[in-house]
C-alpha cells in the first residue's frame, strides 16, 4: 500500500494495526476475523487474584489466562464507577465527554461505539448480564428501569444479536433478565452459573462459523452485597478458616473526601466490625466467578476455536475494603482504581506476556478494534495498544488519566477530584479544595505517604500535575461540580442529551 494512501486511511481513523492485518491478508480470498468473548466482572480489584500475588486468592483459572495471555499489570478504571466505566468502554471516550457523571444515567445513544463497529463488520454479538446504562432512576426491579423495548433499541449502543440482559442487580439468587420482549426471565439458581450457561450455550451454536462472534459477558459478583446468602455455601466454606486482618492502612477515622459512609460512628460500628465477613465472602465470589471463567475457557477449547478467538478477562472497577480510611469504590486509590487486564490470543499474543503500558478504560476500544483488525472511529479518544499486547513495540500513554466527576449515584457536589497515574507515580488533586495528593507506587504500594508537600518530589508533582492540567484541555474537561453535568448536559429525568462540546 502506499504510503500516501496509508496515511490517507490513519487520517480517516484506520488504525494501524487494522491496516497491518489488512496488507498481510492481501492475496487471500477473506481475511478471517477473530472471535472476541469479553468477560466482565464487577468490582474485582487487582490484589485480590492469585497471579497478582494474593495467597488468599483461589483463581487458578485467572492465573492460567494470564499465563497463556498478556496482562496489564497497570490498567486502571478511568472513574472507577459501574456505569462511567461501562460508558467509556463502549465510546472509548472519557466520562467527561461520555456525560456518565454518576450512576443510574441513562446514556446518549448518538455516539460511535463498539458495538456499532463489530455489527457493522458482520460479526453475530451477544450480550449477556448487567448493562447499567439505561436506568433513569434507582428502582432497578421496575421493569421500565431494565427492559430496553425494540423501539428504543438503539440504547443497546450497536449490540443488536442476542441480548439477555438487566440494568443492575446484585442479589445473584433472586435473578432476572430481559430480552426482546417485555418478559421478565429469571435463572432459578445462582446467576453466574445461568450466565454461564447461556454463554457456553452461544458459544457452541457460533463456533466455527463462516461469521465471527463477538460476546460480552457481564458478570455482577464479586459486588456487594457481602452475604452468606448471596454466594454458593461451598465456595464460603473453603474460606472458613481464612483470616481476614483490617488492611494496613485502616483509620479509625474514615477519609472525609469519601462520597459516602464517612460518618465516623458507623465506620466503626459497622464497617470495622464487619470488614472481615464481608471479605470473606468476596473472596468466595471471587472464587465462584474463576469457576466460570474456567467454564468458558474449557467451552472454546471443546469447540476447537482457541486460536480463532480473543478471551478478554477483566473488571469495571475495585473494591477498597478500609483501604486508606475508605470503602467501596470511586476514588484513585489502587484497591478502587486497578483492574486486571487480560487478554488470550493464541499464535498472536505471545503467552506469559506482562506489560506495564499505563492503559485506561478508554483505551479498551481502540485496543481490541486494533487486534480485530477494523477501523477505530475518530471519535474515540483513547490509544490502540494492540502492538503492545502483541509484545511488539507500539505507541502508548504516558500516564492514565482518571475522572472522579462527583458522587457515585446522587447530584452532590464536594466529592470531584481528578487524577494521573504513571508507571511509578500517582497524583491527585480535588476540587474541594485544591489539596494535592502525590504517592510513590514502587516504594509505597499501600497509598499511605502523601508526598506532595515534600520539597524533594516538587519537581515530579510539578511535572504530573502538567500532565493533569494538559489532558484536561485536550478533553475539554474544566473540572466542574457535580451538579454542573447535571445543570448542562441532562433534561432534569436523568437522561444525558449534550455533552461537555455541545455534540456527540
Amino acid at each position: 500500500m502506499k504510503a500516501g494512501a496509508t496515511a490517507a486511511l490513519v487520517a480517516a481513523g484506520v488504525s494501524p494495526a487494522a491496516l497491518g492485518a489488512a496488507e498481510a491478508g492481501r492475496g487471500a480470498k477473506m481475511v478471517k476475523r477473530p472471535n472476541v468473548i469479553y468477560i466482565l466482572a464487577d468490582q474485582l480489584r487487582y490484589q485480590s487474584v492469585g497471579y497478582a500475588g494474593d495467597v488468599k486468592a483461589r483463581t487458578p483459572n485467572l492465573d492460567r489466562l494470564a499465563s497463556q495471555g498478556v496482562s496489564f499489570r497497570q490498567c486502571v478504571s478511568t472513574m472507577p464507577v459501574c456505569a462511567a466505566y461501562r460508558a467509556s468502554l463502549f465510546t472509548g471516550k472519557y466520562p467527561s465527554s461520555t456525560g456518565m457523571a454518576i450512576n443510574e444515567l441513562r446514556i446518549n445513544p448518538n455516539m460511535r461505539c463498539l458495538g456499532h463497529v463489530v455489527t457493522e463488520a458482520g460479526y453475530e454479538t451477544g450480550y449477556i448480564g448487567k448493562w447499567h446504562l439505561w436506568a433513569n432512576g434507582s428502582d432497578h426491579n421496575a421493569m421500565e428501569s431494565s427492559y430496553i423495548p425494540p423501539e428504543m433499541r438503539r440504547y443497546r449502543l450497536g449490540w443488536d444479536g442476542f441480548w439477555a440482559a438487566y440494568n443492575f442487580n446484585h442479589e445473584y439468587y433472586k435473578n432476572f433478565y430481559y430480552m426482546d420482549e417485555p418478559a421478565k426471565h429469571t435463572y432459578g439458581g445462582y446467576e453466574p452459573d445461568g450466565q454461564t450457561d447461556m454463554a457456553i450455550d452461544f458459544i457452541r451454536k457460533h463456533a466455527g462459523k463462516d461469521k465471527p462472534f463477538y460476546l460480552t459477558l457481564s458478570i455482577g459478583t464479586p459486588h456487594d452485597p457481602w452475604s452468606a446468602n448471596n454466594v454458593p455455601a461451598e465456595y464460603l466454606e473453603q474460606f472458613k478458616d481464612v483470616e481476614f486482618p483490617l488492611p494496613a492502612s485502616w483509620s479509625d477515622t474514615p477519609d472525609p473526601y469519601m462520597d459516602r459512609n464517612a460518618e465516623p460512628g458507623k465506620w466503626l460500628k459497622n464497617w470495622k466490625p464487619n470488614m472481615p465477613g464481608y471479605q470473606r465472602v468476596y473472596y468466595a465470589m471471587t472464587a465462584n466467578l474463576d469457576h466460570k471463567v474456567g467454564r468458558l475457557m474449557q467451552a472454546v477449547s471443546d469447540a476447537g476455536i482457541d486460536k480463532d478467538t480473543i478471551i478478554v478477562f477483566t473488571s469495571d472497577h475495585g473494591e477498597m475494603f478500609g483501604a486508606n480510611g475508605r470503602v467501596w469504590k470511586l476514588t484513585f486509590y489502587d484497591p478502587s482504581s486497578r483492574v486486571p487486564m487480560l487478554i488470550r490470543w493464541p499464535g498472536r499474543i505471545p503467552a506469559g506476556t506482562v506489560r506495564d503500558a499505563c492503559m485506561g478504560t478508554p483505551d479498551i476500544m481502540p485496543t481490541l478494534l486494533g487486534l480485530m483488525g477494523l477501523g477505530i472511529p475518530n471519535s474515540v479518544e483513547g490509544m490502540d495498544l494492540s502492538l503492545v499486547a502483541e509484545g511488539k513495540k507500539g505507541p502508548e500513554p504516558d500516564f492514565a488519566f482518571l475522572q472522579g466527576l462527583g458522587h457515585t449515584f446522587q447530584w452532590a457536589d464536594g466529592f470531584e477530584w481528578r487524577a494521573v497515574r504513571d508507571k511509578r507515580y500517582t497524583y491527585a488533586v480535588y476540587l474541594r479544595d485544591k489539596s494535592e495528593l502525590l504517592f510513590d507506587n514502587q516504594s509505597d504500594p499501600l497509598q499511605m505517604k502523601n508526598l506532595a508537600a515534600k520539597a524533594a518530589h516538587k519537581e515530579t508533582l510539578d511535572r504530573l500535575a502538567g500532565q493533569l492540567a494538559g489532558k484536561m484541555k485536550d478533553l475539554g474537561d474544566t473540572f466542574e461540580k457535580c451538579t454542573w453535568y447535571r445543570d448542562h448536559w441532562t433534561d432534569g429525568k436523568r437522561n444525558i442529551i449534550a455533552s461537555a462540546r455541545g455534540k456527540f
